[in-house]
């Protein structure tokens, strides 16, 4: 069979992740009649297609890896296991905290804090896209692409940004929906991502030709001027 026929549609598998995010936040808070929760269905949903249909045309080689689930590295496999239970929560605690139970009485302010957090956080995830072609999902050296270091745009200031976009997007997540116990599982996805990054890290200077002087100039690995 042809490796590219039986790759899944990437509008289908959109279509499908959303469903299951509305039916993780809306089906816990009881109700449709959640103004943040729309708001943030509606920027993720603009967000993501927009995104997609990006790089459908301008990088359908990115679009791909962007698509891969499958990692050989088992330490990936495993920090991927003890993440995914917290990913799910930090979508199902926001109905039963903010809506449902109400058991904070969380500002509208830190929600509209929340959502300008996200929409900045998106902003770094496309730039870091544009800038690195070879942004796959899973941790590898993509010799078939000719992988080389990428020392442009944010990796000019910091070697990891697209995962400090994501712990950007996470923690703003939790603020726009209102809830602050969703920032408990939140900490842990946090920290299988500090982790992933020493990691990964670690197997670029070994394995990527160019990122040991790359990693000299470029000193810090997620947050500019601390680590």
């Amino acid at each position: 069979m042809n490796d590219e026929n039986s790759e899944p549609n990437p509008y289908a598998r959109f279509i499908i992740m959303y469903i299951f995010i509305a039916l993780a936040l809306f089906l816990p808070a009881g109700t449709i009649f959640w103004l943040q929760g729309w708001i943030y269905i509606i920027i993720m949903i603009i967000f993501s297609s927009s995104y997609i249909t990006y790089l459908a045309r301008k990088d359908p080689e990115l679009l791909k890896a962007r698509a891969k689930t499958k990692t050989t590295e088992s330490w990936e496999k495993k920090l991927g296991v003890i993440g995914t239970p917290f990913f799910i929560l930090m979508y199902i605690i926001p109905g039963f905290d903010a809506i449902r139970f109400q058991w904070l009485n969380v500002p509208l302010y830190v929600s509209i804090i929340g959502f300008i957090g996200m929409i900045l956080a998106l902003i770094l995830f496309f730039f870091v896209s544009r800038e690195n072609m070879y942004l796959s999902r899973v941790v590898e050296i993509q010799e078939d692409r000719g992988h080389t270091v990428i020392t442009t745009g944010p990796y000019r200031i910091i070697r990891h940004p697209m995962y400090l976009a994501v712990i950007i997007l996470y923690i703003s997540h939790c603020l726009a929906l209102g809830s602050l116990f969703s920032l408990i599982p939140c900490a842990i996805i946090i920290i299988t991502i500090i982790l992933r990054t020493i990691h990964e890290d670690k197997m670029l200077h070994e394995q990527l030709k160019g990122y040991k002087e790359y990693a000299q100039k470029t000193r810090y690995k997620l947050i500019p001027g601390i680590w």
